[in-house]
């Protein structure tokens, strides 16, 4: 886009085709992931980079048809050696030197990208690097032992459902939020109690689990409506840097997925993870990506699971 405003800001536009350079690899985008990030982005809150046209866009996932030179002394482990030809996803910075992922091709480093899951399409795979990255993060800096409560509000959503079960696979026990007709999946991704979604989450938690829980995972942005559920000496997980109100007896985390832009093995174990199906990777829709603006139209609309998907 070249003007900050609605959906119908997105349009197509003409760049100079980007290489990759040492330590780089491009490639032939073939489906990209459109988050609330990117509509935030398009309304111009973080502008992502100096000079229009703007580029948004995370998450990408595409085949590989460029592989710059290594970097002299770099050490680079098998799951990063990429060839022509390789399907991979890759996470991508708006305000970084290489832009957003709404681009026939994507130029990065290789820790900013992982071969795609086994068993899944470059469209499913599409939906998982920032998001997945994201619930990565939360749950390293909670550091919680086997065995402690979190609680996940937005638990439907994608990065909901990938905390949950992310959450799962550190041997955590999960409250999550829902209403009615998602109950039974959450409880299918291994939920083990679900409350109501709603302003009351931080009561129905406390109902379920008195006392409270270890720590909140707030993805739903309830802030001070679910900090309440967290325990004494418990931590409350947010975005979007909220810092907290507060509470006393609380540690609030602040969340910032672009820290993780070089991540590679976090990334890998995510492929990992989605190939056994301990991850679930959903796509609310499929769109041509001349179909932007309807994505984005579609998304802020609400009642969607999964993500809607732009293909090239």
């Amino acid at each position: 886009m070249d003007e900050f405003g609605g959906p119908e800001q997105l349009k197509i536009f003409e760049k100079a085709e980007p290489h990759a350079g040492p330590g780089e690899v491009r490639i032939r985008v073939e489906a990209i992931a459109v988050s609330p990030t990117d509509t935030l982005i398009r309304q111009g809150q973080g502008r992502p980079n100096a000079e229009p046209p703007y580029v948004p866009g995370m998450d990408a996932a595409g085949v590989v048809d460029e592989v710059g030179p290594e970097v002299e002394g770099t050490s680079i482990p098998d799951s990063g050696r990429f060839s022509v030809g390789d399907e991979v996803m890759a996470f991508a910075i708006p305000a970084g030197e290489h832009g957003g992922a709404y681009v026939e091709y994507l130029v990065g480093p290789w820790q900013s990208m992982a071969r795609t899951p086994a068993g899944h399409s470059v469209q499913e795979a599409s939906t998982l690097p920032m998001n997945g990255l994201t619930a990565v993060q939360a749950l390293e800096k909670l550091d919680l032992a086997p065995g402690s409560t979190i609680a996940v509000t937005g638990a439907a959503g994608t990065l909901g459902s990938y905390v949950v079960q992310v959450a799962k696979d550190a041997q955590l026990t999960v409250v999550a939020d829902a209403s009615p007709s998602d109950r039974a999946w959450l409880e299918s991704i291994g939920a083990d109690t679900v409350v109501e979604r709603g302003d009351d989450f931080a009561s129905a938690v406390l109902a379920a689990v008195p006392g409270g829980v270890d720590a909140v995972v707030d993805t739903a942005l309830l802030k001070s409506l679910a900090s309440g559920a967290v325990k004494p000496g418990g931590a409350f997980v947010s975005f979007r840097g909220w810092q907290g109100d507060g509470s006393p007896d609380v540690r609030f985390v602040v969340v910032s997925v672009g820290d993780e832009y070089l991540s590679h093995a976090k990334l890998d174990r995510l492929r990992a993870l989605a190939s056994s199906g301990a991850i679930t990777l959903r796509v609310a829709g499929v769109l041509p990506a001349a179909s932007a603006p309807e994505a984005h139209r579609r998304l802020e609309a609400g009642g969607t699971r999964g993500r809607f998907v732009l293909t090239f």
